[in-house]
């Protein structure tokens, strides 16, 4: 058979993943505090992209008249290098769809917030809007319109505990060798306030014998806050306790057995300590008031507030009105008088091809941003249609769903809704709740019923156990015969990984903690 040249054409499919389909799909997951540094930090690359409003009034006006010189520089640049040309650029005159088909991803088609300009085309045209600038999206930024900071990033960082420690260190000890072991045992208390470390190991890296150590450490133990340095839990009550006078001979058997204390088995601590039930209440009392990890009170992690993305308020119709949180959605301009001053400065091909990048980068974020917001709404949307029983009643009408439901019914991909409903938190009058928390197994009923959710399960489990009596505790069999009665199979085990899981003891630790305090 002979070999030569020719010429074949096949047709396939292929999912082209461009950057910047990957970068709309990375936001897509991104929780807004994410999204905004996400945002700052591709403002702070490119020089086309600015955060804030958009000027209005009659200085706006006046500069969405360009003059000639700039008009003829943006058609020089655009024009400049073909191959930075992209399907649906706006600099390119038409309206081609992008560049790559993500309908799997996200759909741009139903309820949205508005885009900037009454028909949206201010997205696929930088010379439309105020004062020639582009919106991505309505709806307030991480910082204000003058640019100043939040308040967060202005308030100076607490003292750490190992800061706390090391002041102290300088005043109890004046030997150098002493603060050397010193140094390196504090290095070794955690966040919690506890030594990570034994001292026979600190003892071989430092070069010193164990007596110094256990000297130096007990100084450490003196420290503020009280049981700061301890090795495990039993010294660290021990050091608070002692220091309150409290640490006799009974409390340390009392402090020997703390795992009778953990399964609530009072009965075996009072044989234990040969004390009677008022004492052993006494002592119980003393040990609430200690702090188990006094180091937490220096914490250096800022605790950031849960901030909801979507709002489910009850329309004046008897529906539901679901509207976006527009304090979480930064706003992102693309400043057009800009792109064209670098037009007119532009003079070698580089330049210009480095300028046309970072308009098509610019408006590529735009579109992003604005396609998020779209996909988030319609997701949410069709979680309160289906979960509406949640919304009207409560927990206990949640139904079974899951993401192949929600994707179906607004023609999506499921990866597409899993990240959509990944760090985002919907508000409602019942509370604010991530959007994971409407995806539930099912539990199959008893009959012919409809399957049952179980969040719900676990909810009615938790409800039965709060209101049984003292007299008749309620086992997991019972529970099980109980939950069968009103329509849901469920087996024991079940019911125990449901109880265990909500930090539930079990019936005979209950009928324990109930008939002391009877």
């Amino acid at each position: 058979m002979a070999l030569a040249p020719r010429l074949e054409l096949r047709q396939s499919q292929t999912l082209v993943m461009t950057p910047q389909l990957q970068q709309a799909i990375k936001m897509l997951q991104l929780s807004n505090i994410e999204l905004n540094e996400y945002v700052e930090r591709e403002v702070e690359r490119n020089p086309l992209l600015e955060i804030g409003e958009a000027p209005e009034g009659p200085e706006s006006a006046d500069r969405n008249e360009m003059n000639g010189d700039e008009r003829a520089a943006r058609e020089e640049l655009a024009s400049a290098d073909s191959s930075f040309k992209e399907p649906g650029d706006p600099s390119s005159g038409n309206d081609a769809p992008l560049d790559a088909d993500y309908g799997n991803v996200f759909d741009s088609d139903g309820p949205a917030v508005s885009p900037p300009g009454e028909d949206g085309s201010a997205m696929n045209d930088p010379k439309l809007g105020a004062g020639g600038w582009l919106d991505g999206r309505s709806g307030g930024g991480g910082r204000g319109g003058d640019g100043s900071p939040d308040l967060e990033q202005t308030l100076s960082e607490g003292a750490s505990l190992l800061d706390h420690l090391e002041e102290q260190l300088a005043l109890a000890f004046t030997d150098a060798t002493d603060r050397m072991i010193g140094h390196y045992l504090i290095d070794m208390v955690n966040e919690s306030g506890y030594l990570t470390d034994t001292l026979e190991s600190a003892a071989d890296r430092l070069g010193c014998t164990i007596e110094n150590a256990e000297r130096v450490l007990g100084v450490l133990q003196s420290f503020d806050p009280s049981g700061v340095c301890a090795r495990d839990l039993k010294e660290c009550l021990a050091i608070q306790l002692r220091e309150k006078n409290r640490l006799d001979p009974i409390m340390e058997v009392f402090l020997d057995n703390l795992e009778l204390l953990a399964r609530r088995d009072l009965l075996g601590l009072r044989r234990v300590c040969n004390v009677d039930a008022e004492d052993l209440a006494e002592m119980i009392a003393d040990i609430q008031t200690l702090n188990p990890k006094p180091g937490l009170a220096f914490g250096s992690e800022q605790i950031q507030a849960v901030v909801p993305d979507v709002y489910v308020r009850e329309g004046a119709d008897g529906g539901w009105m679901i509207e976006l949180n527009a304090d979480t959605l930064p706003k992102v301009l693309v400043n057009s008088r800009y792109y064209a001053e670098l037009g007119q400065r532009a003079k070698d091909s580089k330049s210009k091809a480095y300028v046309t990048e970072c308009l098509h980068s610019a408006n590529w974020l735009v579109k992003s941003l604005d396609q998020r917001a779209k996909t988030i709404l319609k997701v949410a949307t069709e979680i309160v249609r289906q979960q509406d029983g949640f919304f009207v009643h409560g927990v206990t009408h949640l139904r079974p769903l899951n993401l192949r439901a929600i994707a179906e019914a607004i023609e999506m991909h499921e990866s597409t809704v899993s990240r959509v409903t990944a760090n985002k938190y919907l508000a409602c009058s019942r509370g604010i709740f991530e959007m994971k928390y409407f995806f539930t197994s099912a539990i199959p009923a008893s009959g012919t019923g409809d399957a049952h959710s179980s969040e719900a399960v676990r909810f009615r489990i938790k409800e039965l156990i709060d209101a049984e009596d003292s007299k008749a505790i309620l086992s997991d069999d019972q529970l099980v015969d109980i939950l069968r009665r009103s329509g849901i199979e469920i087996a024991r085990r079940t019911v125990a990984k449901y109880r265990e899981s909500m930090n539930i003891p079990s019936s005979v630790q209950r009928r324990r903690v109930k008939s002391m305090a009877g």
